[in-house]
């Protein structure tokens, strides 16, 4: 018995100090950045042009804008977890090649963007980035991408404004469904700060939306997707189902390509 109440105890131990851990370290679970020396010279075969925006903080976001001569639109692009913009400029050209501009942004903390991350700053940041795609092109020409984390980001400023369209690609219904799936046994719903209510943004999204999600995504569950897409007000939407699609190769699916041509003809 005394072994049972010694095993108890450990067990009681080591679960509330693993969940003090996500707590104090979620932003590092959440946020999986990889940096780049300042001086970095940025290498794709298509024509782009480096960046900079400063923040009212101090803070220096690095961005990408990828221009055609004859550009059908514009993509304001919204990237995923990991990595930085030599990764995720590549991922850009795939729709460069379609005729369309990009632009697309390092959030703080990514590559060689700089400053503190938190919900507000990633949101005024973003808005930023929206501000200033608009100097250069028609609002009704802007569509707004997001890709997994970028997702819930990309929902909040299309709720804040009128582009012509919101793409999203394995989006969630809020960051809290996700979290659950990952860390089932540890109670998140009262300690995740970074919450991405998709869900609620959703309900102020006037533009039409698509939404892109595979069956078989490990990271953010299909169902969580779908939730999302039956909360959206208006009829204007689309949900492109990728049969055994994960969360990082829905381009390797006809149903992904089929869809893009649907919405960026």
């Amino acid at each position: 018995m005394r072994r049972l109440k010694k095993l108890a105890k450990f067990l009681l131990g080591f679960y509330i100090l693993s969940t003090l851990m996500r707590y104090f370290f979620q932003e590092k679970l959440i946020f999986l950045p990889s940096q780049l020396p300042q001086d970095y010279m940025y290498s794709f075969e298509l024509p782009h042009q480096e960046f900079n925006l400063k923040t009212e903080d101090g803070a220096v976001l690095n961005g990408l804008h990828f221009k055609n001569s004859e550009p059908k639109g514009v993509i304001l692009y919204f990237h995923g977890n990991a990595g930085d913009l030599s990764r995720w400029g590549e991922i850009a050209l795939y729709f460069v090649k379609k005729q369309y501009d990009v632009v697309i942004m390092d959030y703080r903390t990514y590559g060689k963007s700089t400053g503190k991350l938190s919900p507000e700053a990633l949101f005024d940041d973003a808005q930023l980035f929206y501000n200033y795609t608009l100097k250069h092109y028609d609002e009704r020409k802007l569509s707004l991408y997001g890709r997994s984390l970028g997702t819930g980001i990309a929902t909040q400023l299309a709720a804040a404004n009128n582009p012509k369209q919101l793409i999203l690609e394995t989006p969630f219904y809020n960051l809290l469904d996700v979290a659950k799936s990952m860390f089932p046994i540890f109670p998140v719903t009262l300690f995740l700060k970074y919450t991405f209510p998709s869900f609620e943004y959703m309900q102020m999204v006037s533009c039409p939306i698509t939404i892109f999600h595979g069956t078989s995504d490990s990271v953010v569950p299909y169902e969580s997707g779908n939730k999302l897409y039956d909360t959206i007000p208006h009829e204007r939407k689309i949900f492109f189902t990728v049969d055994d699609g994960g969360h990082n190769n829905l381009v390797s699916f006809p149903q992904y390509h089929e869809g893009i041509k649907t919405v960026l003809p």
